[in-house]
Order: structure tokens, then C-alpha cells, then sequence
């Protein structure tokens, strides 16, 4: 029988010889205050105890550590609390007399890691995964882990795991040298027993990770692999503090001592952990968990279940939604008006899946049961049992009518009715129904199967269970949801609208094509308003404000060039020319012919032209953004500024280090916004009032930070 005694956080056992210390911080161990003092604390008990000959680290539930909390970050920036380094801490397991043994399963992620690298040994079960994600919070390791991962695994693989900050797998740990087995078995009692077991037939002498040197002997190949790491960060054209510290901090191991490294470390770690990237990043971590809370609809909802679902439409977005359901186990119909387009859909489903075969993704096996999930239709059969029907059709509101009238009569009363429009009034579409509580919008991005955002639309009459089912479903399909309001273009698409709007008329007003593209693309945008449109098919745009072309204000200038553009027949990639010409390896170029147009639009529209740089060209587009979001927030149509940033890093190509475009205003300063609005506002009218929600809070100096705090 085991003896016991426990902390709060942290509890010890003996097995036979073996001393057993388990985290016991749920849900995911992390290294919350408390944990490491009781960790430490067991360690000496340990070293004291002549009865033990080993001792086991293990983390409770279903993981080991999966790393530091990030919620002392912020109260480290914002002088809430001192950071306290914990590498005397990782020091005092290092030298431990006992060997230490840490038992991973579930993930070992930064700080998880580093603990875990400060043992003696490391076993895990095979379904584990090991990581130093911290680059992603715009940080690098800060107790160690730039210093003892290489002397483990290696330079190179160092880089790769701290540069890029992706997981590793338990098999790919052996072999790297960053655990030293692979237990039998899939549970914790498994990995326990294991690690008893492995820590039982340790025998001395018991090599500290700081004191490894074998990997670090190959200078020539640790001074090409960082430099080859950096030269891949130079070719992104990306100003991004976090992966380049993890450079220098990395390439320290390889010039200086263990000591000195881990001052080189933390004072790179100090320089990201201030640095608007990292809280930017860090705001973004904790928004995709605030945009699941919705007010008014707590856990006590009763969810439908999800078993069979349908999608109506084979094309691009309907192929895109048809995999979500599958890669999530859901049985899906797929339905098309032909079998030409029903087989075009089928095949290029097929050709994403063979494309992840052979990248090595998942097996042909999976494939194959995957495929075997979609079953294609021409009829409505068997519809009838669907939990969920998707509507993928043509952005068209008489079709979409059409499609929910015929889904009325077929769907059983449980069944929920997404449409998956980007513009179009789901009410008016609710109402071609006798349920309209069932109607809800599923705005998924193209490609639909990669994108991860999922705008959910919630109409005036939406039922609590349909919103919250929709924000649970798209969690089993691995999108972050966010719900909004019933708005033309909702949240997402509404911002879009003057975003490109002002890249259009800086074109029209003298800057080049290219130099507009360029200017975002350096802010950070994954493409330029101008690229994107050409990517997503300017035609789509065209047909949009052609049906609201009534909605438009007499006397008040829009957009022009496009719509020329669209004239000709040029909607982007997909005929080979739009703002620029596309190769056929769709590879873009500048077009002369584009600057005809252009000038021809100048010169009968009378708009002066003149140079314009690259300030002007961010200024106008992102604050664009930001006016078009403070309306939609004062209007109710997003519940929250962090709601519409998680949009846009998510959907947009919104760079992440800059937080979202309501995060980077507060990062920028209310007051500064609100007045270059009014600068524009000036010099460009109507398009430019400040939204009244920016006026007020720039005026009593506040953020939409603070905005977001005064609603919870």
C-alpha cells in the first residue's frame, strides 16, 4: 500500500522505492502558482528520504504539463506581479541525488517541456506530444529551454521546434533524443506503471541535461543550421521579435556556457514579453476563449444533437463544408442539380484528400473512410434524417428562398437550417420557412475545409438551442465560432467593404496597384486588399453591389475601377486577369492595361491624382476597419471589440502579432485613431465620419478593452 501525503496542487506516493509526485491542477496542469513550490518541495522531501531510490514526475488527469499560465504574463506586464525566474527551481531538480523521471502524456508544452527537461530522464506514452509553442505567444522558452533542448535534440531540431513552435510526437521525441523510451500502453495507470518500472532499473551515475555536450560538438553544423534559420525568417519579410530572440537565444548554447546562456535567455525572454507582439498575440490566445462565452445562453442549453448531416451544393463552399462534417466523423449527404456538377464536386474532394495522403496527413486507409462518409444525391432523399442542413448555394435571395421553402417541407422539426450566405438577411431567408427559430447562418471561409473561422448569424429568432449547438458544433469541426448579428456583410465581410473600398480609391487618387498590395503586406495582411480580391473572384463583390446599388447615397463617390474591371471580364485568378494578369501558375503581374482603366476612371471623375506613401495607404485601409468596427460594435451586432479581432485573424489574414484591428487601434491609441479619422474624414467626406462610439471613447481616453470590461 502506497503512503501518501498530499498539497493542494501537488501530491506525493511511494511505490516500492520509487516516489511518485503528481500534478494535480486541472484541467491542463499548468504551471499556476503553487505548482512548482509543491513539485519543489517533494523533490527535497525526496532526496531526504533514504527509502527512495528514484522519483517519478507525472502530471494528474489527462496531461503532464502543458506549460506556464499565461494569465501571469499579463499581470507580469502590467506590474500585478514581479516574474520570477524559475530556473533555480528546474537547478534543484537538475541536481537532485534521486534521479527524477518525468512521465509525459497528453502534452508537454513550454514550460511542461522545460521541467520536464530538467529531470534526468523522460519516458511517455505514444500519443503524447512534446512542444515549445512559445514563439506563438511572441515569446521564447524562459526557464531554460533554448539552453537544455539543444543539448538533447540538437541545434537544428531545436530550431525547429522553438522557431516555428509546432508539437512533436512521442516517436519523434525518441529519436531526437528529447526522451529517452516509449511506454507501453494508453493510459495514465499505463504510463504510471511504465515509469515505476523505468525508474526501478535506473542505475548510476545519472548524467544532468546542462552537463550533455555530444550534440553541440558539430559547430559547422550548428552555425549552418542557424544560419539557415535565419535566412528562412529573413525570406518571410516579417518584423517578428519572438522567432529570432529564439534564434540568439539558441545560438548561445553553442558559444557560451549553460549560465551564461540562460542570462542571454532571459533577457531575450524579458525583451519579447514587453513587446506589443507578444500582447497581442497573447490577447488573441485568450479572445478565441472569450468569443465561446455568450451571454444569455449558459451551459444549462440543451444541445441537438449532431449524427447526419446535409449539405446543399457540391461547389467550392459546399465540397469545403461537406469535409468539415467528415473529417468530424458526421455522416454527410451531399446534393447538387446535376450529375456533372455533383461528380466536379466529388472529385475535388477526393483530390484535397489524396493531396493530405501524400504529405503524408493521414493514411489512404483514413481516406477511404472518409470518402465512404459522403454520400451524393440529386434528390432530397433521405434528408429527412439530417440533424443539420447546409445551404451552399448561389448568393442569390430568391434562390436561397427557394432552397429553405423546399427544406420546410422535408427537414424534421429538430433539424437545424444553416445558411452558409456572406451578405444576405438571414431573417428574409428564416422566413421562406414555418421555423424560423431553426434558421441560423453558417458563414464559413473559402477554402472552407482549411479556413478556421466560422461567423455564426444569429436571426431574430434563432433559438437558444440552435446558437448553442451552432457554437459547440463549430468547435467539433475545429473552427473557432464567433456569433454575430443579422447585418449586411455581418461583421466579417461589413469591415471588408471600406477596407477595400479605400484600397480601390487610393488607386483611383495615383498610388500603384502593387504599392497598395505592398503596404499591407508589410503591416503584416497574409495578402493585399487588391491580390485578395483577385484571389476570391472580383466578380463576387460586383454582383453584391449591383444588388444594392439602390442602397447607394446620391452624390457620394464609390468605387469605379472594379467594376470596370468586372466589365471586361476580369474577376481575378480564375480568368487569368484581374488587378493584375496571373500566369499559369496563376503567378501575378502588373497590367498596363489596369492603369488605363484606372486613369480613365481619374479623368472622368475628376479625382486629382498624387503620390501617395505607404502611411497613408495603412492609415486609411486598417483605421477603415476600425470606424466600420466601432459602428458595428455601438449597433450590437458584435458583442464584443475581441469578437471582431478573432474574426479577422481568423478569417482576414489579419496579422496575429497586432492582436486584431481593434486590439492594434488600442495598441495605436484612441485618441491618435479617432484623429486621423478626422484627418480623412476632411479630406475625403462622406465615407470618413468618425463612428460615434470612437469619438466618445478616444474622448475619455479609454480603449475598446475597456469597452469590452464594461460589458461583461
Amino acid at each position: 500500500m502506497a503512503e501518501a501525503g498530499t498539497q493542494e496542487l501537488v501530491s506525493f506516493a511511494k511505490q516500492g522505492s520509487v516516489g511518485v509526485i503528481t500534478i494535480n491542477n486541472p484541467p491542463v496542469n499548468a504551471l499556476s502558482p503553487g505548482v512548482p513550490e509543491g513539485i519543489l518541495k517533494f523533490v527535497k522531501d525526496a532526496a531526504l528520504d533514504a527509502s527512495i531510490k528514484a522519483v517519478v514526475l507525472i502530471g494528474g488527469g489527462r496531461t503532464f504539463i502543458a506549460g506556464a499560465d499565461i494569465r501571469e504574463f499579463g499581470k507580469m506586464t502590467s506590474g500585478k506581479r514581479e516574474r520570477l525566474s524559475m530556473n533555480p527551481t528546474l537547478a534543484t531538480l537538475e541536481d537532485s541525488p534521486k534521479p527524477i523521471v518525468a512521465a509525459i502524456h497528453g502534452t508537454a508544452f513550454g514550460g511542461g517541456l522545460e521541467f520536464a527537461m530538467s529531470c534526468q530522464y523522460r519516458v511517455a506514452i505514444a500519443s503524447a506530444q512534446v512542444g515549445q509553442p512559445e514563439v506563438k505567444l511572441g515569446l521564447i522558452p524562459g526557464a531554460g529551454g533554448t539552453q537544455r533542448l539543444p543539448r538533447l535534440a540538437g541545434v537544428a531540431k531545436a530550431l525547429d521546434m522553438c522557431v516555428g513552435g509546432d508539437p512533436i510526437s512521442a516517436k519523434d521525441a525518441l529519436a531526437s533524443g528529447v526522451i529517452d523510451s516509449i511506454v507501453d500502453g494508453t493510459s495514465g495507470d499505463d504510463l504510471l506503471a511504465g515509469a515505476v518500472k523505468f525508474a526501478e532499473a535506473l542505475t548510476g551515475p545519472h548524467t544532468r541535461t546542462r552537463d550533455k555536450s555530444a550534440k553541440l560538438s558539430d559547430q559547422a553544423g550548428s552555425a549552418a543550421a542557424i544560419s539557415a534559420a535565419r535566412e528562412a525568417l529573413k525570406k518571410k519579410g516579417r518584423v517578428l521579435i519572438a522567432p529570432a530572440a529564439a534564434i540568439d537565444a539558441i545560438e548561445a548554447t553553442t558559444r557560451k556556457s549553460f549560465d551564461e546562456g540562460l542570462k542571454v535567455e532571459a533577457e531575450l525572454f524579458q525583451k519579447c514579453l514587453f513587446s506589443d507582439q507578444s500582447k497581442g498575440l497573447i490577447h488573441a490566445f485568450f479572445g478565441e476563449r472569450a468569443v465561446s462565452k455568450i451571454p444569455g445562453i449558459g451551459k444549462d442549453v440543451p444541445l441537438i444533437p449532431i449524427k447526419r448531416a446535409a449539405v446543399i451544393g457540391a461547389g467550392t463552399m459546399g465540397g469545403g463544408i461537406a469535409m468539415n462534417y467528415v473529417n468530424a466523423g458526421i455522416p454527410v449527404l451531399i446534393k447538387e442539380t446535376s450529375q456533372e456538377l455533383l461528380d466536379k464536386g466529388l472529385a475535388t474532394i477526393k483530390k484535397n484528400y489524396a493531396n493530405s495522403v501524400k504529405k503524408g496527413r493521414f493514411s489512404q486507409e483514413e481516406m477511404d473512410r472518409r470518402m465512404a462518409l459522403i454520400t451524393p444525391t440529386l434528390t432530397y432523399d433521405g434528408f429527412e434524417q439530417a440533424d443539420i442542413v447546409a445551404e451552399a448555394v448561389f448568393e442569390g435571395m430568391e434562390l436561397k428562398k427557394k432552397v429553405f421553402a423546399e427544406l420546410d417541407k422535408i427537414a424534421k422539426p429538430t433539424a437545424i437550417l444553416a445558411s452558409n450566405t456572406s451578405t444576405l438577411n438571414i431573417d428574409e431567408i428564416a422566413s421562406a420557412t414555418s421555423r424560423p427559430q431553426q434558421v441560423i447562418g453558417h458563414h464559413y471561409f473559402s477554402p472552407a475545409n482549411v479556413m478556421r473561422l466560422l461567423e455564426i448569424v444569429r436571426g431574430k429568432a434563432s433559438s437558444p438551442e440552435v446558437i448553442a449547438t451552432s457554437m459547440d458544433l463549430s468547435r467539433k469541426l475545429k473552427k473557432v465560432g464567433v456569433l454575430v448579428g443579422n447585418c449586411r456583410g455581418f461583421v466579417g465581410n461589413r469591415m471588408f467593404g471600406p477596407y477595400r473600398r479605400e484600397a480601390q480609391f487610393l488607386v483611383e487618387e495615383g498610388a500603384a496597384v502593387d504599392a497598395v498590395d505592398a503596404a499591407l503586406y508589410e503591416y503584416g495582411m497574409a495578402m493585399g486588399p487588391l491580390a485578395t480580391g483577385d484571389l476570391a473572384g472580383l466578380d463576387v463583390g460586383w454582383r453584391i453591389r449591383k444588388e444594392y446599388k439602390h442602397t447607394e447615397v446620391a452624390g457620394v463617390r464609390y468605387p469605379e475601377a472594379e467594376d470596370r474591371l468586372c466589365e471586361l471580364g476580369r474577376y481575378g485568378q480564375k480568368t487569368g486577369a484581374g488587378w493584375y494578369k496571373y500566369d499559369e501558375n496563376r503567378q501575378r503581374h502588373l497590367d498596363p492595361e489596369v492603369d488605363r482603366i484606372v486613369l480613365e476612371v481619374a479623368k472622368e471623375r475628376g479625382i486629382p491624382r498624387r503620390p501617395i506613401d505607404a502611411r497613408e495607404i495603412v492609415d486609411r485601409c486598417i483605421y477603415a476597419l476600425v470606424n466600420e468596427g466601432a459602428r458595428i460594435l455601438e449597433e450590437g451586432f458584435a458583442l464584443r471589440a475581441v469578437d471582431i479581432d478573432i474574426i479577422y485573424l481568423n478569417g482576414y489574414g489579419f496579422p496575429a502579432w497586432r492582436g486584431g484591428p481593434m486590439w492594434y487601434a488600442d495598441t495605436v491609441g484612441l485618441k491618435n485613431v479617432y484623429e486621423r479619422v478626422g484627418e480623412f474624414h476632411q479630406a475625403h467626406g462622406y465615407h470618413w465620419e468618425p463612428a460615434p462610439l470612437l469619438q466618445q471613447l478616444a474622448k475619455e481616453g479609454k480603449s475598446f478593452a475597456d469597452w469590452d470590461k464594461g460589458r461583461e
